[in-house]
């Protein structure tokens, strides 16, 4: 099973699609749409290049496709990277970001954004591809999260901890 990610789509009326028509058309993958923008589980064995290409014909708009094995959500999930910090605040909202592929480089995490004042963007660290952290809700907080592209080098996407916690619960009520 794999997991995709689509990057910047359904948000603000930019790049809209619909979910669940994209899921009939995967329907001979046996694909699941998580309910988050862009995020679906395919339970189905495919290359992913051939997946890769499948979703670019069917969807609308040219976006970066992100996949993942299901067994590394699975994986980061039984690690549980929040597991030694707790949210401090209702406003705050922990995530996780799927990088497009494994950096050359990286910044030295912990790191908090901005750096003087009181914080919006932690990135607590990285696991692989995977960077996770908090954010306060806030709208300056989104600039801080699209920075990530150019600190990591790669094309990211972000889900909030809750979908990630949706698309392990999918993939283990799946496992044979």
């Amino acid at each position: 099973m794999v997991v995709v990610l689509l990057r910047g789509v359904n948000v603000g009326g930019y790049r809209t699609f619909r979910p669940s028509a994209l899921v009939q058309q995967l329907k001979h993958l046996d694909a699941v749409n998580i309910g988050a923008a862009g995020t679906f589980v395919i339970r189905r064995p495919i290359p992913r290049a051939r997946l890769r290409a499948e979703l670019a014909r069917k969807l609308p708009f040219a976006t970066h496709i992100m996949i993942c094995a299901g067994r590394d959500i699975v994986r980061l999930m039984a690690r549980d990277p929040f597991a030694d910090h707790r949210v401090p605040a209702a406003d705050v909202v922990r995530f996780v970001s799927l990088l497009a592929e494994r950096p050359r480089s990286a910044p030295s995490l912990p790191l908090v954004l901005p750096s003087s004042g009181p914080w919006l963007l932690k990135i607590l660290g990285r696991d692989s591809r995977f960077v996770f952290g908090m954010y306060r809700r806030n709208m300056k907080a989104i600039g801080y999260l699209g920075t990530l592209d150019r600190m990591f080098g790669v094309p990211v996407t972000t889900r909030n901890w809750n979908t990630v916690t949706a698309i392990s619960n999918v993939l283990t009520e799946s496992a044979p």
